[in-house]
């Protein structure tokens, strides 16, 4: 006979867990579980051994008592009334089934209907719906669709969840339902990955074999379906919780058998199952346990159980898949019997990681911390193994380099340090870009970009420079301007120094020249009227030499010309509201526009003769006025008050004589 042991059969990761915390508690004196703490009377027998009893109702628990919540979870009144008695409380449940917990209870909160697919008298079912409200629960498709078919209860904002060991076919049918029947759902795919490969491997052996041996406790639902699985494919199936169930008589008349077991299975009622099966059964050959691979060598089954529980040592680094995520841990299937995990704490040194954003099923590197070979457990630390290939990033870019960036975490004396992917790197004050007169504090919780100067490992030593990654950014900057500059061509700037005569504007690597006549549509006499140093603003090339590598900027965009909005709003004999700017021997200047003056002349100010210009008008005075002339070429424009009094004469050459007292004095609105 042969016999094919499945690879994955035995304790899952959230069972061997509970299993340790009960052993744990028990060490410190008598204790309680809540209900059965996993589902196999052999493994709850041996731990009221060691102490550890049952109860039935949290109600029932000593106040003041360790109380161990079971693998398949409590609902959260019947944690409410043990914090009422003052117990403490080791919570043994399963992370998956407490991620469970988790989202039917943020769905009840959000107005949502919470739907259970699974079997409704099982403690894990039972515990889901006590953490929401109204949930309803479904064995299968057939009896969830006779209740979508009640009015209704198709447009319910729905939230489907999956009792940890249900069937994966069975998902698969009620998803196929859901998504044709239902208009507002979400579902999630809470089945364990283990019990998916466990169910998985079973069925592919079911498929090769005689007869399966399905080992486990007559009340786990996990095991059951398993028993389910190898029966809908291999003609014969022995559902043993102990090697005496076995009928080893009719096994005989099996030449090729498989065995798995549920999660509840510990390693010792498996080998006690063999043990009596090599005693009944002579000439048993022991097959490696993958069913899609039927040439496998033939191994003793001591050699089976290295494979299974092999030996891992600390420093050493390995690869796993993520089964899931707790507020404290990230349990990781690492292939072997050990339970390997992850402390949050040794995920990562990176601030913005989110627990959330870890894909159960995704594959995870880390570096092996400790091996508890008596508890089964393998503590793993993604951090250290990130840290070792940050130090190698910093090395390759200081030998590449490259640029880098990172996050000033703080200032001390002589400069500040920048975190790089966990490394602390030290910039002096002289390589931190800033100017003499700029606290080091301006820097800190930005982010930054800097070239690596020093790596000495062994000292854990990085020496960087800030100042030294602006100027290659500010040259590779340059470099793309001056392959595309052109007259016209637009660019966002920031006022890096002000001169008597204008502003440097730095565009993103090159500084240009905005001259004072350039800085605004308005008369101004100094650069400070319009900009200051720091500022953002928008320039325009007005020319360039390439050679000298000069540009010259203006800040006027033609859009904003005011000649052109002046003549887009007024025409001669339009009447505008206008204001007194400057007062002349010859007569008056007034903005009509911003950016646009006309000339009133002295004998178009008042419908009578006067002396000065003063008699009538003062700078800042608002008036009426009448535009009797507009010279385009010129850009000058001649107004009338006086033309506004009833006063038609108005003598023939007043305009020359606007012209003749205005040609050095009127602004040019260009």
């Amino acid at each position: 006979m042969k016999l094919i042991f499945a690879k994955t059969a035995g304790f899952c990761y959230g069972v061997e867990r509970a299993v340790k915390l009960a052993e744990s508690a028990s060490e410190e004196g008598a204790c309680y579980t809540l209900g059965s703490l996993i589902h196999n009377d052999r493994v709850v027998e041996a731990l009221k051994k060691r102490g550890v009893s049952q109860l039935e109702r949290a109600e029932d628990a000593p106040e003041g008592e360790t109380v161990i919540l079971r693998s398949h979870g409590v609902t959260a009144n019947e944690i409410s009334i043990l914090e009422g008695k003052g117990c403490k409380i080791v919570d043994a449940t399963c992370p998956n089934v407490s991620r469970i917990h988790k989202i039917v209870s943020e769905a009840s909160k959000k107005g949502r209907k919470p739907i259970v697919i699974g079997t409704a008298e099982h403690p894990e079912v039972t515990a889901i719906c006590g953490w929401c409200k109204d949930a309803a629960v479904f064995k299968n498709a057939d009896e969830m669709s006779a209740w979508l078919a009640e009015n209704g209860n198709r447009d319910i904002p729905l939230t489907v969840v999956y009792q940890t060991t249900e069937n994966c076919t069975n998902m698969e049918v009620c998803n196929n339902l859901i998504k044709k029947e239902c208009t507002n759902y979400e579902v999630f795919d809470t089945i364990c990955g283990a019990t998916s490969r466990r169910q998985r491997e079973a069925a592919e052996l079911s498929e090769i074999c005689d007869a399966m041996v399905v080992i486990g406790g007559g009340s786990s639902a996990n095991t059951r379906r398993l028993a389910e699985i190898c029966a809908e494919k291999c003609p014969r199936v022995f559902f043993a919780e102990k090697a005496e169930d076995i009928d080893f008589e009719e096994m005989k008349k099996y030449h090729t058998v498989g065995i798995t077991a549920g999660a509840s299975t510990p390693a010792w009622i498996i080998k006690e199952v063999y043990n009596k099966m090599t005693e009944e059964i002579k000439g048993l050959e022991v097959i490696a346990g993958e069913a899609e691979n039927k040439a496998e060598e033939e191994t003793s089954f001591a050699e089976l159980l290295e494979q299974n529980i092999k030996t891992l040592s600390a420093g050493e680094k390995v690869v796993g898949i993520v089964e899931s995520v707790s507020p404290t841990e990230i349990s990781v299937d690492l292939g072997t019997k050990h339970s390997a995990y992850i402390p949050v704490s040794e995920f990562s040194d990176d601030p913005d990681v989110k627990l959330e954003d870890i894909k159960i099923g995704s594959e995870i590197e880390a570096y092996v911390i400790r091996v508890n070979d008596v508890e089964g457990t393998i503590m793993l630390s993604k951090k250290r193994l990130d840290a070792v290939k940050n130090w190698e990033t910093i090395e390759e870019a200081k030998e590449a380099r490259a640029t880098l960036t990172g996050v000033v975490t703080e200032e001390n004396k002589g400069g500040i340090v920048v975190t790089v992917k966990g490394v602390r790197v030290f910039v002096p004050a002289s390589e931190s870009g800033l100017s003499k007169d700029t606290p080091m504090s301006e820097l800190l919780k930005k982010k930054v970009a800097l070239r690596i100067k020093e790596v000495n490992r062994s000292r854990r030593r990085v020496v960087g420079s800030i100042k030294a990654a602006q100027m290659e950014e500010r040259k590779a900057a340059a470099e793309k301007i001056w392959e595309t500059i052109e007259v016209g061509a637009r660019f966002e700037g920031t006022v890096k120094s002000l001169t008597s005569y204008g502003a440097f504007v730095d565009i993103g690597g090159i500084d240009g020249m905005v001259h004072v006549s350039e800085l605004s549509w308005k008369r101004i006499k100094n650069p400070a009227e319009a900009v200051n140093v720091g500022d953002k603003i928008t320039v325009y090339v007005l020319s360039f030499d390439k050679e000298k590598k000069k540009i010259s900027l203006t800040c006027k965009s033609k859009d904003e010309n005011p000649w052109e909005i002046f003549l887009s709003r007024y025409s001669v004999g339009a009447v505008a509201n206008v204001r007194i700017v400057k007062l002349m021997d010859f007569g008056a200047f007034a903005e009509i526009v911003p950016g646009v003056d006309g000339l009133i002349h002295i004998s178009q100010i008042a419908d009578r003769r006067i002396a000065k210009t003063s008699d009538a008008l003062s700078e800042g005075q608002e008036v009426e006025a009448k535009i009797i002339d507009i010279d385009n070429d010129k850009k000058k424009v001649s107004l009338s008050i006086r033309a506004l009094l009833g006063k038609e004469n108005i003598p023939e050459n007043a305009a020359s004589e606007d012209a003749e007292h205005s040609s050095d004095d009127a602004p040019a609105a260009e």
